[in-house]
């Protein structure tokens, strides 16, 4: 006699323990599943220029290998740079803090007649260097992590791209209409990733080339950290303009320091609102408090480098999600307002159209 199905509510715990047992697995598995997820970032980021090569004649394997080759020299500049910005800022910590100091005896007019006194030698002792830079260091012993085992992400990204156009054959094997939603699934993610990519480079260079003009410390390292935390919208670009701000302060006073701010505003706003809608549509936005939540989980799954692909991966989960009109609703409430419409209603073959539109979109952007 056949046992009888689940009910609703016993469905749902199931599958809520099974979501769990996997983050937990994924948690203690950090040292597989980072270098993979890793690897398949870079992968899908790199099929785009390995496809731009191949339609220009050049065979895929020579493709493949001139774009390796360029990611390779690229990790070796960022190590390079990062790693001889980080060292001379660690050395001359103590000296802006420093001048930390002296700004706010100055600005606070702690040596005045003032009835209210704050001792900042000991508000600016707790506040040490090395925990004034504790995050940084973090997300620099994650990325540096990673690194180590960049030979094996290399031979994961190479194998990744060699499967790539064998990975449309299988999905029509599956038939029916999940081959064509699953290709329209994994072509906007491929463009989603590549456009952010081509977006956060100009933000770096946009961002660098502005703080060499404005003669601020690290304008390099800085520029760096503006390319990598424009991948976290809405409050990257909040957080990596902290540090140039204070140099700025701390250089040429308060009036520098706001232009230092209007010009990471006037960037930010150029590229994150006015350029990337325009490329990649509105349907692909996350709500700001995804974007934090998918940032806590993780980071609490991966660490810091988790913190750093977190809406990349929230974001390909959310196109997965809307691609089904099961599932729809909830990558309706996983975006932001604007991407409200009246897509709930339409049919799953009607989405997957407007997945391969969205694309066609923007590649002719």
């Amino acid at each position: 006699m056949k046992p009888p199905a689940p009910s609703g509510p016993v469905t749902i715990a199931i599958v809520i323990l099974a979501i769990v047992a996997v983050l937990f697995a994924m948690r203690e598995a950090q040292t597989i599943v980072i270098p993979t997820l890793f690897a398949v970032f870079i992968a899908v980021v790199a099929d785009s220029p390995v496809s731009w090569l191949q339609r220009k004649g050049l065979h895929r394997i020579l493709a493949i290998v001139t774009v390796i080759t360029g990611i390779v020299l690229m990790m070796m500049a960022f190590g390079a740079l990062a790693g001889s910005s980080i060292q001379e800022l660690s050395d001359r910590a103590p000296t802006y803090q420093e001048r930390l100091r002296q700004w706010l005896d100055q600005t606070v007019g702690l040596n005045s007649g003032s009835p209210v006194r704050v001792d900042t030698s000991s508000f600016l002792g707790d506040v040490s260097a090395d925990e004034a830079w504790g995050l940084a260091a973090g997300l620099l012993n994650g990325v540096s992590n990673v690194f180590r085992r960049a030979f094996l992400i290399l031979f994961l990204v190479i194998f990744i791209l060699f499967e790539i156009p064998s990975l449309g054959s299988k999905l029509e094997y599956l038939g029916g209409s999940t081959s064509g939603t699953w290709k329209s699934i994994a072509e906007s993610v491929r463009r989603y990733l590549a456009i952010k990519s081509m977006t956060s480079l100009v933000t770096g260079l946009l961002v660098g080339t502005f703080l060499v003009l404005m003669e601020i410390d690290f304008a390099v390292l800085w520029g760096l950290l503006a390319f990598l935390l424009n991948y976290i919208p809405n409050i990257g670009s909040l957080i990596a303009s902290v540090p140039a701000v204070l140099l700025a302060l701390l250089q040429q006073g308060p009036g520098w320091a706001l232009l230092v701010a209007a010009g990471y505003l006037a960037i930010n706003v150029s590229i994150g609102n006015l350029l990337e809608p325009r490329i990649m549509g509105e349907g692909l936005g996350l709500s700001t408090l995804v974007v934090f939540l998918s940032l806590i989980l993780w980071g609490w799954l991966l660490g810091p480098v988790g913190m750093l692909i977190s809406v990349p991966l929230t974001a390909s989960m959310k196109i997965a999600l809307q691609a089904y009109e099961s599932t729809r609703p909830i990558a309706v409430l996983m975006g932001a307002t604007s991407s409200f419409g009246p897509s709930l209603k339409t049919a799953p073959v009607e989405s997957t159209r407007s997945s391969q539109s969205l694309a066609t979109g923007a590649e002719s952007s």
